[in-house]
């Protein structure tokens, strides 16, 4: 595609007469208008001014280029104007515009027109060029000029790419570009770095992170063996990768301005060297990643993201146990009081977002935003259980389910977005609107209609074999449901095994409540074990998690066993037997001191409710010990 696509000789008004900047905005519009690149001129100049309202487009030297992305394109395209007299259109060097470009932009996830857009942005940070069109007599003359500056440019790059060789530059600079709309200033940030490294005989690497999507992205390698890094941005972007390094961080104003200026800071040492605050995210190559560690991607970013749910309602449940009153209603325990109803139920809402949150983000992971909607709502109909015989819900799937959900959901999207590549570019705006979450969330319906009842059936089995085994082997009936909780953290035996002890609740005899507190107690000691071994072990674990292991004492004591799944993630077949062991341990002990527990949840806060409470504390103690020292046993060193 060439500049001479988007840019129509109908489209080109040259020595027009515009008082203001309105009226060389309207002028312009009028333009698109004209040759059909609006379905919307009224929303179309919204979206231009509201983007002029950010900041002015007129970048100087004579130049405006007023863009804007919205629904109101029906075609990418542009249009230009020349104004000999020129005027204020706040331009930043602060000198009257005569040449004006007008970018029509689709608010579509399909952006290749504006890889032709960003050389244009290119072409006109050439003077003479610039002069050139502003001379032109007509539009075919101002249509040929930009044809043979882009074929020349063209030629230029070639011959870059097969001339490529080492630099022998004395300084490895990196940059990074970025606007709020990613369409003009990006591009013409970077190349205005890229022409003055050039000149001055040095190599530069920059990213422009457009509206498309970041082009020439930093490698992890590149990062590290870099000298200086030159930031020119309007805009948030991920910082954590360049944490310790020496970098400059500016606008792309700046940028496009006074490159020559920052490049020589940057070879100077006039740098500053970042730290970051937050989390340190790397570039890393995806390239040659395997299914496991991919699998293992996509899960930690739908587990990262459910945590938070997990944590903040769980506590806000626990609350509601320790304020309510037992004896008011033993069968609604936890919501007897106003007030520890009104805890009960935040943090009953928080938690219910457990499974959509976990599934829609792996789903993002895999297939980016299309895929969140769609994974939300195989996370939502897992926890509901809908089938085809019963849409409402009545077989929940649980979290075994909303894993599904979420790989399902991602890969869905994927094919979706294969098969629309061949539909034509007229129905590029409706893909990510209409296409994607419509198909995409009929389809994981069907799929979840039709998982939930095969999981559900594997979770009664499990349930079953536990109702099975009576009150005859009541300590080896602990060690199970200790062991069980620990397993899967969140999953289906873990669920299986929490269910087994809340229906035991409904008998309201001893055995009940004994191995309801079995069950808890196995559930509280994988974070506590973690925690103490983190401290304990520290040559076992990584510096992240060192830092984050500590908060698990809080998480155990709360009875959130889904604090400790981002450790058994990262070494499942050392962490997981280990925190079963101490779990089956706690288990097996909260039984033969005949512990009780009369409340479904609340780790620490309903120890008031628990019977034989001191030895109850015991089996916590010592199930989180034994998970402890297991872990220090079978986990290897790690190198910091």
């Amino acid at each position: 595609m060439k500049i001479t696509d988007l840019l129509k000789k109908d489209s080109i008004s040259l020595n027009v007469s515009a008082a203001d900047q309105n009226a060389a905005i309207d002028a312009l519009i009028e333009l698109h208008e004209k040759v059909g690149n609006l379905n919307n001129v009224s929303a179309f100049k919204k979206a231009i001014l509201a983007r002029e309202e950010k900041g002015s487009t007129a970048i100087g030297m004579g130049i405006a280029v007023p863009h804007a992305k919205s629904f109101a394109v029906a075609n990418p395209g542009l249009s230009a104007i020349t104004i000999p007299a020129g005027i204020d259109y706040k331009s930043l060097d602060g000198n009257p515009s005569k040449l004006f470009f007008m970018i029509a932009a689709p608010d579509t996830a399909a952006d290749t027109h504006l890889e032709v857009l960003s050389k244009l942005m290119t072409l006109l940070m050439d003077q003479s060029f610039a002069a050139k069109l502003l001379d032109a007599k007509t539009p075919d003359e101002f249509l040929s000029i930009i044809d043979a500056k882009e074929a020349e440019k063209d030629k230029e790059e070639a011959a870059k790419k097969a001339a490529a060789a080492p630099s022998a530059a004395p300084k490895k600079l990196l940059g990074v570009t970025a606007c709020p709309t990613g369409i003009a200033h990006t591009f013409m940030a970077a190349e205005a770095l890229e022409l003055k490294a050039k000149e001055m005989g040095l190599a530069i690497k920059v990213e422009k992170d457009g509206s498309a999507g970041a082009k020439d992205v930093l490698t992890a390698a590149e990062i590290a063996d870099a000298d200086a890094i030159i930031i020119a941005c309007d805009k948030n972007i991920e910082m954590g990768r360049f944490d310790g390094k020496e970098v400059i961080i500016t606008s792309t104003k700046e940028a496009i301005h006074n490159p020559e200026n920052l490049i020589k800071k940057a070879v100077d040492g006039e740098t500053t060297v970042y730290k970051h605050t937050g989390a340190v995210t790397k570039t890393a190559d995806t390239s040659n990643e395997s299914i496991g560690r991919q699998f293992y991607k996509h899960l930690m970013n739908g587990v990262s993201h459910m945590l938070p749910f997990v944590i903040g309602g769980g506590i806000l449940i626990a609350i509601a146990f320790l304020l309510d009153d037992y004896s008011i209603d033993p069968s609604n325990f936890g919501s007897n009081t106003p007030v520890a109803a009104w805890f009960k139920t935040i943090g009953g809402v928080a938690f219910g977002f457990m499974l959509p949150i976990l599934a829609g983000f792996i789903a993002q992971s895999i297939a980016d935003r299309p895929g969140l909607a769609v994974g939300f709502v195989g996370g939502a109909l897992a926890s509901t259980g809908a089938t085809f015989a019963a849409p409402g819900g009545n077989i929940p799937s649980a979290f075994l389910g909303a894993l599904v959900a979420g790989f399902a959901a991602g890969y869905i999207v994927l094919f979706l977005e294969k098969i629309c590549d061949k539909l034509p570019q007229a129905l590029e705006g409706i893909k990510p609107v209409l296409i994607y979450p419509l198909c995409g969330i009929l389809v994981i319906g069907l799929v979840m209609c039709a998982i939930n009842p095969v999981v559900g059936a594997l979770n009664a089995w499990i349930t079953g074999i536990l109702e099975g085994m009576g009150t005859g082997s009541i300590v080896v009936l602990g060690i199970l449901l200790g062991a069980m909780m620990a397993t899967d953290m969140g999953g289906p035996l873990n669920k299986a095994a929490y269910v087994f002890g809340t229906a035991a609740l409904a008998s309201q005899n001893e055995t009940g409540y004994m191995i309801m507190a079995a069950v808890m107690v196995g559930g509280m000691v994988p974070p506590i074990a973690i925690a103490l071994a983190t401290l304990v072990f520290k040559n076992k674990f990584t510096p992240a998690e060192r830092k984050s292991g500590p908060v698990n004492f809080i998480m155990g004591l709360c009875f959130i066993t889904e604090g400790a799944i981002p450790f058994a993630a990262a070494d499942p077949l050392r962490v997981i037997p280990s925190l079963m062991v101490g779990s089956g341990v706690a288990g097996a002990l909260s039984m033969v001191f005949k512990c009780t527990l009369m409340a479904p949840h609340g780790g620490i806060f309903v120890f008031p409710v628990v019977g034989n409470v001191g030895m109850y504390l015991v089996a916590l103690l010592v199930g989180s010990v034994v998970g402890c020292l297991m872990l220090g046993l079978l986990k290897k060193k790690v190198e910091d």
